[in-house]
């Protein structure tokens, strides 16, 4: 074979090999001008860590607007010593100063926060507004059944945070805790709601609440609770600790119901509860029943003051109280629960194991309750 012939088979075979690299994907040509467009690939769904970076960012842009409605409230309050720390002081008040937080909640200047924040209703209030400037505030309004007080600032311009419907928050759903823990102001905490709704009476309260796991230390109380759609959602109350520290529970008053006191309290400086009466109850469950033979469980009637609306209706001392508007009965705690709820007017019905035995319904008048006089300042 010539020269020549095995240069032609060797070029055809270099050819081949070239072809079938081009056919089977390792090599490629750069497209020439003129020629059909490529079909491009479906895009990729982003990836859970940039999902992450994604949301991180938003939840930055919301805490920064949270922490532009966050207020640090300081308050020195008097109280009455009793007679015989009268008597070793020398003195008949003694001060007390809190410190705490407060949210923002008009461009005027209103700022809602916790009523043991401000102490009482003879505390000299004193609010840092997110910028930085130092006011003496105005008390508005207090009330120790919510643990909410209304104090206003001489402000304009504020910015504030849009309400959110606490009744639509989820079990999970990521929740920012704003405030000033151990003085520490403008901290921002993340967290879930842990539960939407924790009974009033799991906690020793009249009032039902957000339970989440944002930190939350003292000095938070009165500040917010903010959804990952950078609404107030809650305003943070108290936590539960053994060391007095965080421990990854936190409760808040929703939304709903803070917004509604807040309301009345800008109107009439007071919130109004209703009230059978000064009762004292002990809780009869099955064992104190087994124990004492009886055949009913309730709140048994320790005490009761004379003069109440309950004593008038029927209910004396060592009467077993049995259901309460219809539902049966737990604890005194509970009556005092759904009384408190109840519109001044309007009637509570209890059902009562009167002491000779007899089993009586009594319609019970609901009155107020009585309520902490605002002395207004200027």
């Amino acid at each position: 074979m010539s020269f020549r012939r095995i240069s032609f088979v060797t070029l055809l075979l270099a050819a081949g090999f070239v072809g079938g690299l081009v056919l089977s994907g390792r090599l490629s040509w750069t497209s020439p001008a003129g020629a059909e467009p490529q079909v491009s690939a479906a895009p990729k769904p982003p990836s859970r860590a940039a999902a992450l970076v994604a949301n991180t960012a938003s939840l930055s842009d919301i805490a920064e607007a949270a922490l532009r409605v966050s207020a640090n409230i300081s308050s020195t309050s008097t109280v009455d010593m009793d007679p015989f720390m009268q008597f070793l002081s020398g003195n008949q008040v003694q001060e007390s100063q809190s410190l705490g937080s407060g949210v923002v909640v008009s461009s005027d200047g209103y700022v809602l926060t916790n009523t043991h924040v401000i102490g009482n209703a003879r505390a000299e209030v004193r609010v840092t507004l997110p910028d930085g400037r130092e006011r003496p505030a105005k008390l508005i309004g207090i009330d120790e059944i919510s643990d909410l007080a209304v104090v206003k600032v001489d402000a304009t311009g504020l910015e504030t945070l849009p309400w959110g419907d606490s009744s639509k928050l989820r079990v999970a759903e990521l929740v920012l805790a704003v405030g000033n823990p151990f003085q520490l102001s403008g901290t921002v905490t993340l967290g879930i709601v842990s539960t939407v709704s924790r009974s009033a009476e799991q906690v020793g309260s009249y009032q039902d609440f957000i339970q989440t796991d944002a930190a939350i230390n003292p000095g938070n109380s009165g500040g917010a609770l903010v959804s990952a759609r950078g609404e107030l959602v809650g305003i943070n109350t108290m936590i539960y600790s053994e060391t007095g520290g965080y421990q990854g529970i936190g409760f808040a008053i929703p939304s709903n119901s803070a917004r509604k006191i807040m309301t009345e309290l800008i109107e009439n400086g007071k919130v109004t509860w209703g009230s059978i009466g000064n009762i004292s109850w002990i809780t009869v469950n099955q064992a104190v029943a087994a124990q004492n033979r009886l055949n009913v469980t309730g709140a048994y009637v320790r005490g009761i003051s004379p003069d109440s609306p309950a004593y008038n209706a029927g209910l004396q001392p060592r009467d077993i109280v049995t259901t309460v508007d219809g539902q049966k009965v737990t604890s005194g705690d509970q009556i005092d629960h759904v009384v408190v709820r109840k519109t001044v007017g309007s009637t509570i019905r209890l059902g009562v194991r009167k002491s000779d035995g007899r089993t009586v319904t009594l319609d019970v008048p609901v009155v107020p309750r009585r309520a902490q006089t605002i002395r207004r300042r200027m």
